[in-house]
């Protein structure tokens, strides 16, 4: 299968580009940069030079290209967010960036387009004890500035793939061996990473799970579905700080009251408002996908 990837160098499109490629598919890399592009091009990808938020030039960077698939992995994230600002570059990509990629696939005749969504899309309150499925309401407006832009453009990614018969893969928190990780684990070390009084509780998956759960939808993903790809097991935020002081051999972490994080209105939304639990069976039961690492016991270590 002849596959482009929006977002190739990334975190999770780094990992997706070495599984599709090591699997046999012929992979086109999305790139905005000539790094990028070099990079890609040195692990046999071959790069597809172009910023996704310019269709025009995005079109031309692809005149003469097939492909048999599309997948949007593209964010403008390069750390934990603090502030709702910090994602209005994400919240663009995820509106027009999807649909420039809609017109690149009836361009190349890709037959198949995969989206990256995200569980927070679910809403950032306490969902209670019971996983959410597939089911429930997704990027419902909630009457705050912020995060109503976030849920707006999570809502446009997926009605647009969802509706041209796509597929939307909803993404728990993401960690492993990528540079955001690597920063917790070297913060915990030097005891600055702080667990949270009352956190909240996320779904987390390893970037490698969400990687295969890529490759498992292409091949038997249905058109017009969305798909929850998590974890076996949700975790609260207080104890994904200890864990990962637990994985680096670091001290125990300091506490601190949730309240401390107010003036970061993201992170609170995150870390302290938000407690929800996923389920990931619709994806094991369609996709014959089930994650490497069960929970972050095994997922943390492994990023090391």
């Amino acid at each position: 299968m002849k596959v482009l990837i929006a977002g190739a160098t990334g975190a999770i499109g780094s990992t997706l580009v070495t599984q599709l490629h090591t699997a046999g598919h012929d992979v086109l890399g999305l790139t905005r940069s000539h790094t990028g592009a070099d990079r890609l091009a040195a692990n046999g990808i071959r790069p597809v030079l172009a910023d996704m938020m310019d269709a025009d030039a995005l079109l031309r960077a692809l005149d003469g290209v097939r492909t048999d698939a599309i997948v949007h992995q593209a964010t403008a994230i390069t750390g934990m967010p603090m502030f709702h600002r910090s994602l209005y570059a994400t919240d663009d990509l995820r509106e027009q960036g999807t649909a420039n990629l809609l017109r690149a696939a009836a361009e190349t005749g890709a037959g198949r387009v995969l989206t990256q969504s995200f569980f927070l899309g679910y809403g950032y309150r306490d969902h209670g004890p019971e996983p959410l499925t597939e089911d429930r309401p997704f990027a419902e407006p909630t009457g705050h500035r912020g995060i109503d832009r976030h849920m707006r453009a999570m809502r446009a990614n997926e009605e647009q793939v969802l509706g041209s018969g796509g597929i939307a893969l909803r993404y728990g928190m993401f960690y492993g061996p990528e540079p955001a990780t690597r920063k917790l684990f070297a913060l915990a070390r030097r005891r600055r990473l702080p667990a949270v009084r009352g956190a909240g509780t996320i779904a987390p998956i390893h970037l490698h799970d969400a990687a295969s759960a890529v490759a498992a939808a292409l091949e038997r993903g249905r058109a017009g579905q969305a798909y929850n790809i998590v974890d076996d097991e949700p975790v609260g935020f207080d104890d994904y700080i200890r864990t990962i002081a637990l994985t680096a051999g670091a001290p125990a972490p300091r506490t601190v009251p949730g309240a401390a994080l107010k003036a970061f209105p993201y992170l609170h939304a995150l870390m302290v408002a938000t407690r929800i639990r996923l389920s990931n069976a619709k994806a094991k039961r369609e996709l014959a996908w089930a994650p490497a690492f069960p929970s972050i016991r095994e997922g943390l270590p492994a990023s090391l």
